[in-house]
């Protein structure tokens, strides 16, 4: 396996660029996903399940992050609106054009600490909202996120995004070329890589949704090293319209179908080293037992036991 694309988001929720190097590190690849757009009218952090509009806008840095960039030392960014009009982050009526493109009151932010656990609060989700977010008809049963860390589900029924980040979840996400050529064996949309916003895009010569095996592995790309939390659970974003891609709800449907609606994998950093397009990629396995299969499986049963208790009715 190689590096095939490697991709940031300055901005949550709008149109990535490509990078042919970059650092992996806490915060997954170096300067993603600084800034967000906050919704004023609820009081928390929104992205484009919510305003699909964002999907098409376009951000990037007026000057490349710093090593140590974080709270505080984050650069500035220009937007490129819809329309092909630009606005920075640093001019004065940033939140009013954002606000007019979105039809509703939002500012954007840089990423605040950790400690600032207002900023990061979610709103209390009901089912209606996770229908809408994940794409789910009223007949269909709400999706099961069993295959995610107990950790990770209750810290995200509390903060739109883990405190300290603007990720949906891990830092890392990674997909396969595998899984892209398995999707379009099956359907007919556009599965463009665009639509899941991935950090990284893996050249494999194997077949099928290979990250779906890679859960408590760990992936080598480059210099670094990350650990292979979960397989990544799609919601609407991928459905929705972004420069050069229609909506299409069959793009959904199709991961639903074939492959339990996931696609790609998440990822937490362990050894933080410089990765570039060309590099070779191993996964390494995780050691493997029938006690340590049979007591995985048993907390996976209790897990989807009090996920279903607590979801939203």
């Amino acid at each position: 396996m190689q590096v095939l694309e490697l991709w940031r988001y300055p901005v949550k929720s709008m149109a990535g660029e490509r990078v042919e190097a970059t650092t992996l590190g806490a915060r997954g690849v170096h300067g993603d996903r600084l800034w967000a757009v906050r919704d004023e009218e609820r009081g928390v952090l929104t992205n484009a399940k919510r305003f699909p509009v964002l999907l098409g806008c376009a951000a990037r840095y007026v000057r490349e992050p710093a090593p140590d960039v974080g709270p505080g030392t984050i650069p500035a960014v220009t937007i490129t609106l819809p329309d092909g009009a630009q606005v920075s982050s640093e001019d004065p009526d940033v939140h009013a054009r954002l606000s007019s493109l979105l039809g509703h009151r939002v500012t954007l932010c840089a990423l605040r600490p950790a400690s600032d656990r207002a900023h990061y609060k979610a709103a209390k989700a009901t089912a209606g909202d996770m229908r809408a977010d994940f794409a789910i008809d009223a007949n269909e049963p709400l999706p099961d996120f069993s295959m995610m860390p107990m950790g990770k589900l209750l810290e995200l029924g509390k903060y739109a995004t883990p405190p300290g980040t603007y990720f949906d979840a891990m830092a890392l996400h990674v997909v396969t070329t595998a899984s892209l050529a398995a999707l379009r064996a099956r359907g007919s949309s556009d599965f463009d890589v665009r639509r899941f916003r991935p950090n990284a895009v893996i050249e494999t010569t194997e077949a099928g949704f290979v990250e779906a095996g890679w859960t408590g592995g760990s992936l080598v790309l480059g210099a670094s090293t990350a650990f292979v939390d979960c397989p990544t659970p799609r919601c609407s974003m991928p459905t929705r319209a972004q420069e050069g891609l229609v909506a299409d709800p069959k793009v959904l449907k199709t991961i639903v179908q074939e492959a339990e609606r996931c696609l790609g994998a998440y990822l937490t950093v362990t050894h933080a080293g410089d990765v570039r397009v060309g590099d070779a990629v191993r996964f390494e396995a995780p050691a493997s037992s029938k006690l340590g299969d049979w007591a995985r499986a048993r907390a996976t049963g209790l897990k989807r036991m009090l996920i279903r208790a607590a979801m939203p009715k």
